[in-house]
């Protein structure tokens, strides 16, 4: 619904969602991946469409088991734990992941690697 001041607000959709919708008109083709658990733990045993996959709720844990690379867009649960590949747990590298259940990075697994980037934008420390 409009308001007066002619802004539409976002309320009828959820934030992965319109995420969702924005990788759509970017262009971006993906696979929404569904959790294993009510907890947030994913089990990604493809690579989904054209590598990329959005998860559909909190992440506290993401087994990655193909070697093929694939692009992950998550949101950290409060009770994240990180990422594993072929069921062993794999330290990751690029921005420190903060569980606060909004903040959206961008998880790239090729082989035995997970790098992390934050794509919300930080307010930078001055």
């Amino acid at each position: 619904m409009v308001n007066n001041d002619r802004i539409v607000p976002i309320t009828n959709i959820d934030f992965l969602s319109m995420i969702g919708t924005v990788l759509t008109l970017n262009g971006t083709k993906f696979t929404v991946a569904q959790a294993q658990t009510v907890e947030g733990d994913f089990v990604l045993s493809a690579t989904g469409d054209a590598g990329n996959v959005l998860a559909n709720q909190p992440v506290k844990t993401i087994n990655v088991a193909t070697s093929e690379a694939v692009t992950i867009y998550f949101v950290a649960a409060y009770g994240y734990a990180g990422f594993s590949i072929n069921g062993t747990a794999v330290t990751t590298t690029g921005d420190t992941v903060q569980p606060d259940g909004i903040t959206l990075y961008k998880a790239v697994s090729v082989g035995n690697a997970v790098t992390i980037t934050a794509v919300t934008p930080q307010i930078a420390a001055s």
